[in-house]
Formats: C-alpha cells, sequence, structure tokens
C-alpha cells in the first residue's frame, strides 16, 4: 500500500523528476547562451560551438521554444541579466588539477559559492594559468591516481561543484575508472 494515497506518491516522484529535467533545462540554455556569444551567430550553420550545444539539447529533448529564447538572449534579443562564461582553475585533495567552467550572470556569487564548495573539500583555487596548463600545452596529460579516502574527498569535490547550478563542466587530471 502506498500510505495516504497513491497519486500522493505519483505527485511527489513526479516532482523530483521535474525539478531534475528543469535543472538540466538550464544549464543547456546557459551553454547555448554562451555557444551563441561565442561563435556570434544564432544559426547553427554557421556557429559550430551552437551546432555541438544544439545536439546536446535535442538528445535531452528540450523544446525548440526554450532553445530559441536562449539564443535570442545571449544576441540581445531577450531581456534579462547578461550570461557570462568564467573558469576557475583549482586544486583538490591529493593534488589533482580542476578546471571548473561556469555560465553566471553574477560572477560575485557563483565565485564565492565556488570557493566555499572547494575549500569545504581541502582544495584550493589556483591563479589563471596554474591548472589549464595541463590540458592545452602537454599533448599528454599526467594523469592522477588516488585511493582510499583521497579519492572519496576528490570524487564528493567533483559531484558537488557538477551539481551547482552555474557550473556547465568540470575537467580534472584524475584517474578515476
Amino acid at each position: 500500500m502506498s500510505g495516504h494515497s497513491k497519486w500522493s506518491t505519483i505527485k511527489h516522484k513526479k516532482a523530483v523528476e521535474d525539478s531534475k529535467r528543469g535543472a538540466a533545462f538550464t544549464k543547456i540554455a546557459k551553454k547555448i547562451q554562451i555557444a551563441a556569444k561565442k561563435g556570434n551567430s544564432g544559426d547553427p550553420g554557421m556557429n559550430p560551438f551552437l551546432r555541438t550545444v544544439l545536439d546536446e539539447a535535442h538528445s535531452l529533448s528540450i523544446p525548440s521554444e526554450n532553445v530559441r529564447r536562449a539564443i535570442d538572449k545571449a544576441l540581445g534579443g531577450g531581456g534579462g541579466s547578461e550570461v557570462e562564461e568564467i573558469v576557475y582553475e583549482a586544486y583538490g585533495p591529493g593534488g589533482v588539477g580542476l578546471l571548473i567552467t561556469s555560465a553566471t550572470d553574477n560572477r560575485n556569487r557563483t565565485g564565492g559559492e565556488i570557493k566555499s564548495i572547494i575549500d569545504k573539500a581541502d582544495g584550493s583555487l589556483g591563479s589563471p594559468g596554474s591548472v589549464s596548463y595541463l590540458k592545452h600545452i602537454n599533448p599528454v596529460v599526467p594523469m592522477i591516481t588516488l585511493t582510499g579516502d583521497v579519492l572519496s574527498r576528490c570524487l564528493a569535490l567533483i559531484e558537488a561543484l557538477e551539481n551547482h547550478d552555474d557550473v556547465v563542466e568540470v575537467w580534472t587530471n584524475l584517474n578515476y575508472e
């Protein structure tokens, strides 16, 4: 038996699913805005950044109206606040390098929240270039392999960052397969 009523159980499950789907829609909308700005075009044929993000949006079944609204907002047609892309560089437990890409309309709030998440995991923010050279300059990125408690703390940090509303992508040199 479901307890009170079957509808109540269904309603609560649907609310959880809807909130997860809404969060995914918001992240994709921010990615679309950044891609449209980066390529200076709302046409996926002329903007490879946008084309890549639109493929991801279609795989998540995002309505075309939401996609159009995000593109219009990026190109100045929609109202609201300006979304900007910010990349944070950090070191997590065990010296694992992290590149955190965020899309936000309030850089002060996002910066503080990301710094707080990293500090709680015994990590530290790095200066620009302190981690990015691992990804962009070296043809073979030195991977770090961790075990035990340090690995679990590092994975918890990565998960916390990925669950943040403004974080679009987290890159790391952690080998955790």
